[in-house]
């Protein structure tokens, strides 16, 4: 694995793009995590709580100190190092012009940047094929560059909703359906023979174990991390920023908005009793935190970065 969680001797020249880190590595046991940030959506602040009074969720913002109408979501994706296996959960946006949002879509690069071959990827794990999650594979040339044994767990449930998505009771921006579906359409029919399907939990490696919770989408599924005492769960599109706060909140882009709520707070309460890490794919980068009860919802408690 090109991959190294060591200090250089000599500094590292950023990109010129590059302002702010776009890793972070994390030591769970004897399992190296690195997370990367595939870079931000902005999204109309609706979708933080379509099912929330405007003006609570106005005062939310406020609060927050964030914009009324835009909100930028962190994109993050996890490496894992675990045993012989490198395993990258997730993939990012990819490329999709129709949707204008140029400032995602950077894993690629930001793999190469940190010293990562495509090729050294043994496994990829998806939470969900939202094209955020998946687009990243479906950028011209990737495909060439993974090597041909490479497996990619994913929930049999996750595969069989997109054949005939519902989008019943979502509340996402225009365009953004149609982009969905054909992402996912796309990524079944060029990866389907290096799908590794699970109906509800999998063991990738060792300590990497892949638990389906549904909810966000019928097959959005977990990644728990356990080595030694340490553990630290990646938890895809359970838990969004406000979901703290108010875990009762329906995010857009959850096609079974109540069940995600049950999910979210079943998992918040978990983890708030191990005081295990926690990482999600929307939380501001470098995700990595930790969660308490707070009253009758839940605290976000951002780690120290450690540099």
């Amino acid at each position: 694995m090109n991959m190294s969680l060591d200090i250089p001797s000599t500094p590292v020249r950023s990109e010129p793009d590059e302002l702010v880190p776009s890793r972070y590595a994390v030591q769970v046991g004897e399992i190296d995590v690195l997370v990367i940030s595939d870079g931000v959506l902005p999204l109309p602040t609706k979708m933080l709580g379509h099912n929330a009074d405007s003006a609570a969720r106005a005062a939310w913002l406020k609060d927050m100190f964030l914009p009324p109408d835009a909100f930028d979501w962190s994109l993050n994706v996890v490496l894992v190092h675990s045993g012989d296996q490198t395993i990258l959960i997730d993939a990012g946006l990819g490329l999709d012009p129709d949707l204008n949002l140029p400032r995602a879509g950077q894993l690629v690069k930001r793999l190469a940047s940190a010293g990562i071959d495509l090729a050294s990827v043994t496994d990829i794990v998806l939470t969900h094929m939202h094209m955020d999650h998946i687009g990243g594979l479906l950028v011209d040339g990737v495909k060439d560059r993974l090597r041909p044994d490479l497996r990619i767990h994913v929930a049999a449930a996750e595969v069989k909703f997109w054949e005939a998505p519902d989008f019943t009771h979502v509340d996402m921006p225009p365009g953004f359906p149609d982009a969905l579906r054909s992402a996912a359409t796309r990524f079944a029919n060029e990866y389907r023979s290096q799908l590794r399907l699970f109906d509800d939990q999998h063991e990738v490696a060792p300590g990497v174990v892949v638990h389906r919770t549904g909810g966000h989408t019928p097959g959005h599924s977990v990644v728990r991390l356990a080595s030694g005492d340490d553990r630290l769960t990646f938890a895809g599109d359970a838990v969004f920023t406000v979901g703290f706060d108010h875990p009762d909140w329906h995010n857009g882009f959850e096609h079974d908005p109540e069940e995600a709520a049950r999910v979210r707070v079943r998992l918040l309460t978990e983890l708030a009793a191990t005081g295990e890490q926690l990482v999600a794919t929307h939380l501001p980068f470098p995700s990595v935190g930790r969660v308490a009860v707070e009253g009758d919802a839940f605290r976000w408690v951002p780690a120290y970065w450690d540099y």
